[in-house]
């Protein structure tokens, strides 16, 4: 009869999958340059970094009253230039890792517009009528 050989079990492998479930996000992961990210993590963070954005730009332009397509403008590239920032000078990411800065860009976009839209216009027409 064969002998059982004892198994090794590296905490680092098991850690990401127990109980059929990823292990908790570390946010120190969020600024860490070193970190390595996959494609589906990236965009989840960019994507939420957006939400996030358009959230509080909504808040903002509807409480001042800001009116105007100028606004709306101002909103995509603060919010474009907050991503781009953040995946190019804070995780400093190859981008073609990832599908390019179109790829990288345009995560979240459309959401986060929606969003922005939803919060400025119920702002402003509570706080303003």
């Amino acid at each position: 009869m064969k002998e059982a050989k004892p198994v090794k079990f590296n905490l680092h492998q098991h850690q990401d999958h127990q109980n059929g479930h990823l292990a908790p996000f570390k946010l120190a992961k969020l600024i860490d340059p070193e970190a390595s990210w996959d494609k589906d993590q990236l965009g989840d963070v960019l994507h939420w970094i957006r939400q996030a954005v358009a959230v509080i730009l909504g808040l903002l332009w509807g409480s001042i009253p800001l009116v105007g397509g100028i606004w709306f403008l101002i909103f995509l590239a603060i919010s474009t230039s907050v991503v781009y920032g953040y995946y190019a000078m804070i995780l400093k990411v190859d981008e073609e890792e990832f599908g390019g800065h179109g790829a990288l860009l345009q995560e979240g976009l459309f959401a986060s517009i929606t969003l922005f839209l939803l919060a400025w216009i119920l702002v402003y027409s509570l706080a303003h009528f």
